[in-house]
């Protein structure tokens, strides 16, 4: 199955968020939620979303008035995390495993043993890139 995008509405010709027609913020605070459920830490979260510590903080604490710019990259990552989520979703039904697998060792050839978590936050775009990968094939035919 295909990476699902974001689409083009929203987006300026550079790939960048506008915020007056999207708001880039609740993609941010719906990664940062996620990557929070996943035990991630700041440092981890802002290196996997390539933004600042103090984004990441910001993104967190939830202000509903608080906007912010995103280039073509860091939407990209963001939809990676969403993607990775809504695999998970599909083949978890308890939140134990929904939340726990990212922090649970893996012994496939691409981990060796480390857990999914601690390579996207190597913050290497490919490394998130083949982590979702690999994550989307888990739901098979379920999709």
């Amino acid at each position: 199955m295909p990476l699902q995008t974001l689409g083009d509405y929203g987006h300026e010709r550079d790939g960048s968020c506008n915020p007056q027609q999207v708001h880039c913020s609740y993609r941010l605070k719906a990664a940062v939620a996620i990557l929070e459920k996943w035990g991630a830490t700041g440092e981890q979260g802002a290196a996997i979303l390539r933004v600042s510590r103090s984004t990441y903080a910001r993104a967190k604490r939830r202000d509903p008035t608080w906007e912010v710019s995103l280039d073509a990259d860091q939407l990209t990552r963001i939809s990676l995390v969403l993607n990775i989520h809504s695999a998970l979703r599909v083949v978890f039904d308890n939140p134990e495993n929904l939340y726990g697998f990212m922090s649970m060792a893996n012994h496939n050839s691409f981990f060796h043993g480390r857990t999914p978590l601690e390579v996207i936050a190597q913050g290497d775009f490919i490394s998130l890139y083949e982590t979702f990968k690999r994550i989307d094939t888990l739901r098979g035919a379920q999709w």
